[in-house]
C-alpha cells in the first residue's frame, strides 16, 4: 500500500496550489492522510476524489470544523495509525504521544512545519512531513511516503518539494 501524508498545506483553493511532482504522488497512491490545516473544504474534496482520504482538523481549518475529527485511528493494511494535528511541544513528545495513543504502530501529526521521521517509544513510529506549501524556517517544503504491507512499515520517507 503507497501511502501519502500531508499536513499544513494552508490550501485556499483547490490541489492546484500543489507542486506537479506531489500531484503526481497522489494520483498513484492508495491512500493519502493529512494531519490538519488543509484549510479548504474544496482542497479536501478534491483529495477525497483522487484517492481514498483521511484527515484530522488543523487549527486553521475553520471552514472544516464539524466535517473532520479532531484526532483519528485507522488500520492500514495491518498498522495501526493515529492521527492528530498538534502532538504539543517537542519536549515530552514520545512519552506524550505513547501514552495518548497506546497500541499504535505510527502516529502522524502537524503543525509545526518540521518534518520529523523517528522512533518514539514503544516502537512508535513519529511522522510529521512538514509542510508542501510553506516552508517557514525549514530550508525545504516536504511531505511524506510511507509503504505499508501486511502489517509492516516497509519504508517511510520525507521527500523534499522540487
Amino acid at each position: 500500500m503507497e501511502v501519502v501524508v500531508l499536513a499544513d498545506s494552508h490550501l485556499t483553493g483547490g490541489l492546484d496550489a500543489l507542486s506537479t511532482q506531489l500531484l503526481d504522488a497522489l494520483a498513484v497512491a492508495d491512500v493519502v492522510l493529512h494531519a490538519g490545516d488543509v484549510t479548504s473544504p474544496r482542497a479536501l474534496a478534491e483529495l477525497e476524489s483522487v484517492t481514498t482520504a483521511y484527515a484530522v482538523l488543523g487549527n486553521n481549518d475553520r471552514a472544516l470544523v464539524g466535517a473532520l475529527p479532531e484526532t483519528r485511528q485507522l488500520d492500514l493494511d495491518g498498522v495501526s495509525v493515529a492521527m492528530v494535528h498538534d502532538s504539543g511541544p517537542r519536549q515530552g513528545r514520545p512519552r506524550r504521544l505513547h501514552r495518548r495513543f497506546p497500541g499504535v504502530d505510527l502516529v502522524v501529526f502537524g503543525h509545526s512545519h518540521v518534518p520529523i521521521n523517528e522512533m518514539g517509544e514503544g516502537g512508535q513510529l513519529l511522522f510529521n512531513p512538514g509542510s508542501p506549501t510553506q516552508r517557514r524556517s525549514q530550508p525545504h517544503r516536504t511531505f511524506g511516503r510511507l509503504r505499508i504491507a501486511r502489517g509492516v512499515i516497509l519504508h517511510h520517507d520525507i521527500e523534499i518539494v522540487a
